[in-house]
């Protein structure tokens, strides 16, 4: 308070009011009158204490936790430890460790909080968090994959320090059936706001009526009065186009009775909109002041895009009144090296690949993902099936969410839709995924009330599921599927055709499918209007589920299907992207299918070896390399793959013709080559109208003589959570890349950087994931650095025993 203060309230004088309680009136008033200029949403994920055990203690303000590690967030516990056949998540989670952790905080709450509402936000903890201030428990947080919030305004000591203590509990195994990671592993925020404020996830944005000349912006914004006496307040709402300038206002005055909470909404217009596409990501913001007598007491700010989507068995998906196919992928939410850690630049990059790859579409199976990955989904441009659950009632794990559904189903649900429903890139919710009691009467009450809860909150978006089924009983799933508005398919798109005979009404899409059956599924998600698209299990490789996507050789264990102790697999190998970001030839081809970006790409198939036949798995595909380097196989046959959107292509070795074929649909854009392999150039032509139109190579490699290494980016923030992910390639003396290389690299660091994982694409090598040294495999490799608070250069420097060390050079900069 000041003397402005003091004067503005100089009538209660005039009514007679004690000096006391004209005090107490004058302080209340400044109180909610004071302008906005604390950070309404601070970050909280530095400088934490870690402990790996458990000990009850560590939840009191005064224990001593001098000695355990200081860390910053997120944070994975698991990717740090040892990948050991004895670790009880097992084939499913990577057989990585888990168990039970503790996190704390100390921090001081100025004096001049004392009026406001402080709260903190988990984005994601893995799992059964359980969170204490000041020693007080504040609750138990079972499923770690929705956001959650306390209250902590009357637990504070203003001035003082506090703790804040979680303790997570991995530690009853078998969980999950992938790798979940362990701790808090996406960020941490402090809310700090007036006592008249915009709700947590309270604002709700849709554009009910989209054209190129005007768009209808409607806005539903929860409004909470935790004081004891009633206020008087105008909401103010501005919307921001990306260059901050102003497209639109609105403002409308509010009477909020004492501790009480009250929705407004508004609709407001605007003209020449911008509108959201995959290939147009424009976004607006949302800028919502709550005003008290002039004074801006509270504002929020919400981006989201201006678009329509619509869901019809006759036109398919529709985005903006054109028909979209779904060109998508299912990823689970593990960062490859990184763990479970949710860095916002690692989500960014997983965004980016998919984009780049030819996705148009996301599946965040089997749970929702961070805020960061859809922030990144709504920037980039990326369409979003946001996923809640992976079982309902009956479990596919002993200690799985099945165990919380009852008690949980509707927080988690809530807090996904809240949470997620203003993202553009987010079109439509699934509510599970291979349900077990899928063909019971129960499951269809069960997914009746899902929907029912989700249209409550966001009436918007169609909700589907992933149902999967075998044998000659299909259409037994019927009912179930006529409680979700698009069906969802796991592997039996075959059947759509049959189906839609039947159910002429039904929109399907196939929700997971193998990757090898990608020309066919290509073809029924085109020729068929009902059928809206197509995601294939996986987009990215991913941890755990140890073993999917496995081939193996004459020596190896058989077994067609991933199920099964196969260790040292730790992880899965079926998706179009490795762990290192490297694009396999599968993904080229998917791509050469959807999109016309690329038109050739060449790859050679491996040989079998001269004791037996490769096997395949379920969802493996042949081991294909863009190689030509193939020692001791000189003479013999093998088989060269080219995948062409030209009517033909030729191939070409050491400058003379090995042949001509076509690539039209009717070859499902793919040509196979045999011949006797002999060391030297390799080189595809793409033919059209007889011309030699566009060409690719490859080159036998010498031996692994240097490195290369290649940085996503050069300069980073010097924040302590922007990452440079460094692709290390082993080359021969002319910089050709060395497929074969295997050698030991060793990884060192000079400036305001740490090495934050290493990584090879190989799904048996089980070296860690953190530290200095890794094998590469295939000639490639990993290293991502993450940056510290310290400005400055980094260098990273790579060596290895007969190759020439390397280096690169990064800046880290305070922005």
């Amino acid at each position: 308070m000041n003397l402005t203060d003091t004067q503005k309230n100089y009538r209660y004088y005039k009514k007679g009011i004690p000096a006391a309680l004209l005090l107490m009136i004058v302080c209340m008033l400044s109180c909610t009158q004071q302008s906005v200029n604390i950070e309404r949403k601070q970050l909280f994920d530095s400088n934490w204490k870690f402990f790996l055990g458990d000990t009850a203690a560590a939840s009191s303000l005064d224990f001593n936790d001098g000695s355990w590690r200081t860390l910053d967030l997120p944070h994975d516990w698991s990717i740090e430890g040892k990948i050991n056949h004895s670790n009880p998540t097992g084939m499913a989670g990577g057989y990585f460790p888990a168990g039970i952790g503790w996190y704390r905080k100390s921090f001081n709450v100025p004096n001049a909080w004392k009026s406001r509402k402080i709260s903190i936000e988990f984005g994601g903890v893995y799992m059964n968090a359980e969170v204490f201030i000041n020693g007080k428990s504040l609750g138990v947080h079972p499923y770690g994959y929705t956001s959650f919030s306390y209250d902590l305004s009357s637990y504070l000591d203003f001035g003082k320090k506090n703790i804040v203590a979680v303790r997570v509990d991995n530690s009853q195994q078998v969980n999950s059936r992938w790798y979940s990671g362990s701790g808090i592993y996406r960020h941490v925020w402090l809310r700090i706001t007036n006592p008249v404020h915009v709700a947590q996830w309270g604002v709700a944005v849709t554009t009910p009526e989209v054209s190129a000349d005007n768009a209808t912006v409607q806005l539903e914004t929860v409004v909470r009065n935790e004081t004891g006496s009633p206020q008087h307040v105008s909401i103010k709402t501005d919307l921001l186009a990306e260059n901050s300038k102003g497209v639109a206002d609105d403002e409308a005055e509010v009477e909020l009775p004492a501790n009480s909470e009250k929705k407004i909404t508004r609709s407001i217009q605007v003209s020449n909109p911008m509108l959201w596409t995959p290939e147009t990501p424009n976004l607006y913001t949302a800028k919502i002041q709550v005003l008290k007598e002039g004074q801006t007491i509270d504002e929020t700010k919400t981006t989201f895009g201006i678009r329509s989507i619509k869901f019809t068995p006759e036109n398919g998906f529709q985005l903006n009144g054109k028909t979209v196919k779904l060109d998508g992928g299912c990823i689970h939410h593990d960062n490859g090296c990184l763990g479970a850690a949710a860095f916002d630049r690692t989500e960014e990059r997983k965004v980016e690949l998919l984009k780049e790859a030819g996705y148009n579409a996301v599946r965040t199976s089997h749970n929702p993902p961070s805020e960061a990955f859809l922030d990144a989904c709504d920037r980039l441009g990326l369409l979003v099936m946001d996923e809640s659950f992976d079982c309902w009632t009956v479990g596919k794990n002993k200690y799985d969410y099945a165990r919380y559904f009852d008690k949980w189903w509707q927080r988690d649900l809530d807090a996904m839709v809240l949470r997620d429903r203003n993202h553009p890139s987010v079109i439509m919710w699934s509510i599970g995924n291979e349900i077990p009691e899928r063909k019971e009467p129960q499951a269809v009450e069960t997914a009746k009330m899902l929907a029912g809860e989700i249209r409550k909150l966001d009436s918007t978006r169609p909700i589907t599921s992933a149902i999967v089924g075998w044998g000659n009983d299909w259409d037994a799933f019927d009912p179930l599927m006529a409680a979700h508005d698009v069906a969802g398919y796991n592997y039996h798109l075959s059947s759509a055709p049959d189906d839609h005979q039947r159910v002429p009404s039904r929109i399907i899409v196939q929700t997971e499918s193998y990757p090898r059956d990608a020309f066919a599924n290509w073809q029924l998600v085109k020729n068929n209007d009902y059928v809206i698209g197509d995601f294939v299990w996986t987009a990215m490789d991913y941890l755990g589920e140890s073993s999917i996507g496995r081939w193996y050789y004459p020596n190896d264990p058989p077994g067609e299907h991933w199920e099964g102790d196969f260790f040292p697999w730790h992880g899965a190998y079926c998706g179009d992207i490795d762990l290192t970001g490297w694009r396999k030839p599968i993904s080229h081809y998917r791509n050469i299918l959807w999109n016309d970006t690329e038109k050739l790409y060449m790859a050679v198939r491996e040989p079998n070896p001269d004791n037996g036949e490769i096997k395949l798995t379920w969802w493996s595909v042949w081991p294909t390399w863009e190689s030509w380097t193939w020692p001791g196989h000189e003479g013999k046959d093998i088989q060269v793959e080219v995948y062409s959107k030209y009517p033909k292509v030729r191939l070409f070795l050491n400058g003379k013709l090995v042949g001509e074929q076509p690539t039209t649909e009717k070859e499902e854009y793919k040509a196979t080559f045999t011949l006797p392999y002999s060391p030297g150039t390799l080189k595809a032509v793409g033919v059209e109208n007889d011309q030699e139109v566009e060409s690719t190579t490859l080159q036998t490699a010498g031996e692994a003589a240097k490195m290369k290494l290649t940085a996503d980016r050069k300069e980073i923030r010097a924040d302590g959570q922007d990452l440079s992910y460094i692709t290390i390639e082993v080359t021969d003396k002319d910089g050709i890349i060395q497929p074969n290389a295997d050698n030991r690299l060793q990884f060192s660091i000079e400036g305001p950087g740490v090495i934050a994982g290493v990584c090879n694409g190989d799904m048996k090598d089980t070296d860690s994931y953190v530290g200095d040294s890794r094998k590469c495999w295939k000639g490639r490799a990993l290293v991502v650095v993450k940056s510290t608070r310290a400005a400055g250069d980094i260098k990273l420097t790579v060596s290895s025993p007969g190759l020439t060390a390397t280096s690169v050079k990064l800046t880290s900069t305070i922005y």
